[in-house]
């Protein structure tokens, strides 16, 4: 089977992966739900220049032996050993990365990134962990014009402080 491009995300109530300015202070961090087995099975990250600015800024590079690749329509680009920058299609970029044995590829984010995918038809899964706040503004979990995109609960688990995980398969 062809390596699965995958979303694995956290959401507000109302839709937003961030508040405002970019706060993600909201989110719970208080046990691992489950993070951990889902970052084992990836090998690859795609992600977008903010989210990549995002990581650098917490300090440590979490993604140590893991290929990521960072969209950016920068033509001026850090000099960083650990990431890709490209600006290729989603569909080129994905179509070459399936030539490769591996792991799934997580898009990783932020919004327009999972859009653009989600436009591209390239995403098979998504599991989202819906945080039980309303943000009351932010970033959206996707930006609004995505094409619509059906999917299949394939899984749930909630958790007593009213976190909800829910997997989804993309219809076909």
């Amino acid at each position: 089977m062809d390596r699965k491009v995958v979303v694995y995300i956290a959401t507000s109530l109302d839709g937003c992966i961030a508040g405002p300015n970019g706060e993600i202070d909201w989110l719970f961090t208080d046990q691992d739900y489950g993070y951990s087995e889902f970052i084992a099975g990836v090998d690859t990250i795609i992600m977008g220049r903010k989210s990549y600015q995002a990581v650098v800024d917490l300090g440590d590079w979490p993604y140590r032996g893991m290929s990521t690749y960072v969209y950016t329509r920068r033509s001026t680009r850090p000099d960083d050993p650990r990431v890709t920058f490209t600006s290729v299609p989603p569909v080129e970029l994905v179509t070459e990365l399936r030539k490769w044995p591996g792991k799934d590829i997580w898009i990783m984010g932020g919004g327009e990134m999972i859009g653009a995918f989600l436009d591209a038809g390239l995403v098979d899964e998504a599991t989202i962990a819906v945080h039980p706040v309303f943000l009351g503004g932010g970033i959206p979990l996707i930006p609004s014009g995505t094409r619509t995109t059906w999917l299949n609960l394939v899984g749930q688990k909630w958790y007593e402080n009213g976190l909800v995980i829910l997997s989804y398969t993309v219809r076909r």
